[in-house]
């Protein structure tokens, strides 16, 4: 199995979880859960901020002096909908409260300083649609770099059946803004149907790194550097959710110059 590559367990509560130390990095964490109606979950960390997405189902969720009932509405990430999210500092419990069976996902980073608390409602992410043809994909920014955070970039992507994404290949690892950003990466996987699978490749110029993964349902994958495209095949619609995070909060990539033709073709 890819160093890279985190599976998913297929019972109990947690999901996957990635922190900094397993991963070997600095920056991303990220922890995936399935809910049952009634069970509660709570994230409290002091030196890094949160941004709780509720992926499916509807929740509950409160942090001091603030309560926010019945949200969420998606039964599917693959619903043409965004995410409810909630932002909280570091410092900042939050606890959320199944009302229904729910998948929930803590993407996190250091932070020193924070910004206030908040719910991120669907309506006021930007959906955008990249690429053209078979390269086409659908995006909900959930946490851009416009947004007040201290480090996090959160976004899904639902690719469909025989496309790729993150293509053409791209990375962003080389701290030279305004030309590049160094971000590490972590994607988290949903296929549908379930018993379906991705690829993703992360490779680096010199190929010092060149990893080619099958990916599974709920799988995450790690990107500490280097390109790292995906691919759907027949019969197999995905889903990401992207989380990001770096020296500086801000997404600049380059694209892998052996496939810079392809930009004439493929947006």
């Amino acid at each position: 199995m890819s160093p890279l590559l985190s599976k998913a367990s297929p019972y109990g509560r947690e999901i996957v979880k990635v922190t900094p130390a397993s991963a070997g990095w600095q920056y991303v964490g990220f922890e995936a859960y399935r809910l049952r109606a009634g069970e509660a979950l709570s994230w409290l960390e002091d030196n890094r901020e949160c941004c709780a997405v509720i992926l499916s189902g509807k929740v509950d969720a409160e942090i001091p002096g603030k309560h926010w009932v019945g949200i969420g509405e998606r039964r599917s990430v693959f619903e043409e909908t965004g995410p409810y999210a909630v932002y909280v500092p570091p410092g900042m419990p939050l606890s959320l409260t199944a009302l229904s069976d729910a998948e929930v996902a803590f993407c996190s980073a250091p932070s020193h300083v924070g910004h206030p608390a908040r719910l991120i409602e669907p309506d006021s992410q930007r959906r955008s649609v990249r690429g053209v043809g078979s390269n086409t994909r659908y995006v909900y920014d959930i946490l851009p770099q416009t947004d007040p955070a201290d480090a996090l970039l959160v976004v899904e992507v639902r690719t469909p059946a025989s496309h790729s994404s993150s293509y053409p290949p791209h990375k962003h690892d080389r701290d030279a803004l305004p030309e590049e950003s160094s971000l590490e990466e972590t994607y988290y996987h949903r296929i549908n149907p379930p018993q379906g699978f991705a690829y993703q490749r992360v490779y680096t110029d010199d190929r010092s790194l060149d990893e080619t993964m099958a990916v599974e349902d709920h799988d995450v994958v790690r990107v500490p550097r280097g390109y790292h495209p995906v691919t759907m095949p027949h019969g197999y619609e995905g889903y990401y959710l992207n989380v990001m995070a770096g020296p500086h909060r801000a997404w600049h990539f380059q694209n892998d110059p052996a496939h810079a033709w392809l930009m004439g073709k493929v947006l």
